[in-house]
């Protein structure tokens, strides 16, 4: 696989219509080996996967990181599963620290030790063949000045940038509840503070909007369609950030998913459900159904196993 072409982010042309691309995540698999994961997707009829870079999984700072990469390349294309590497991962740089070290960091060696995890990410992706590499924020430690943590974002993220520039493969930063990043407002105020770089995109988390964000979810993506790089979807309720199972929270998903075709976005639209592992294969079953119920009629309906995905 080669990397996905990187879009312009400021095209005004009428997007067109796309068929929707839906994945699971495997933060929401830790209790299956990747092997075994994937070959579930697949069976099931998902067209890719969100990858988490774990220790469970594809362990990204494990010896023989490029073999093991290779050997999953192989595997997503036997599969025709196509791939967005994520970050999200919760102790994989600091047992002790949840997320920790965080782009924001006061330490500098903190933050590069975050920044370098993103730069494997992006090597990673670009042998994946992976459209995107996820990232977030951070939370800023108390008593950080706005100023001081939004430089500390920006001058983390700026090689990362640079370097999925070069790799081809876009950097799409995820709004993050309780992050200095936490809506998409707060995107675009990075975006522009960056000089709005070609390989800087977005990722959407659908039960974020519902959380917070002033839109509703079909709104927030009509909203950041020229910039959707990676979309994330689950179930959640107004002012409560817990991911949900569909159907246990507030969001009307048919006008959602309408509107995400509409944009023409042509990523991977990523069940995310890390908190229900223990039920991982029933529930990548039922979310695969529902959303299926759930999609547009006609032309945009799932691809099924298009590798185009």
């Amino acid at each position: 696989m080669s990397p996905t072409p990187l879009p312009t982010s400021t095209s005004l042309a009428t997007p067109t219509p796309a068929p929707l691309c839906l994945g699971y995540g495997t933060n929401g698999l830790t209790d299956l080996r990747l092997d075994d994961a994937l070959a579930l997707l697949a069976d099931l009829g998902y067209d890719g996967v969100g990858l988490t870079l774990d220790h469970m999984h594809l362990d990204p700072l494990a010896p023989g990181l490029a073999a093991r990469t290779g050997h999953v390349a192989r595997g997503l294309a036997r599969l025709g599963l196509g791939v967005t590497v994520e970050t999200g991962a919760r102790y994989v740089l600091d047992p002790r620290r949840k997320h920790g070290p965080s782009l924001l960091d006061p330490d500098p060696e903190d933050r590069a030790a975050r920044a370098g995890l993103l730069l494997t990410a992006v090597r990673v992706a670009a042998d994946l063949g992976a459209h995107a590499v996820h990232c977030f924020s951070g939370v800023p430690p108390a008593a950080t000045p706005p100023g001081t943590a939004w430089q500390r974002l920006t001058e983390s993220l700026a090689p990362v940038i640079d370097a999925a520039a070069t790799a081809g493969v876009p950097l799409a930063v995820e709004p993050e509840p309780g992050h200095l990043l936490s809506t998409l407002a707060d995107f675009h105020h990075l975006r522009r503070a960056l000089g709005d770089p070609s390989a800087l995109g977005l990722t959407l988390d659908i039960g974020h909007c519902q959380c917070l964000e002033p839109s509703s979810p079909a709104d927030c993506v009509r909203e950041a369609g020229p910039w959707l790089r990676h979309v994330q979807i689950e179930d959640m309720r107004r002012g409560v950030h817990e991911h949900l199972p569909f159907g246990e929270g507030e969001i009307d998903f048919p006008p959602v998913l309408e509107a995400l075709a509409a944009t023409g976005y042509q990523g991977l639209t990523v069940v995310e459900l890390p908190r229900h592992s223990h039920a991982g294969p029933d529930l990548a079953a039922r979310s695969l159904d529902f959303l299926r119920t759930a999609l547009p009629t006609g032309p945009l309906l799932p691809a099924g196993g298009d590798t185009r995905c």
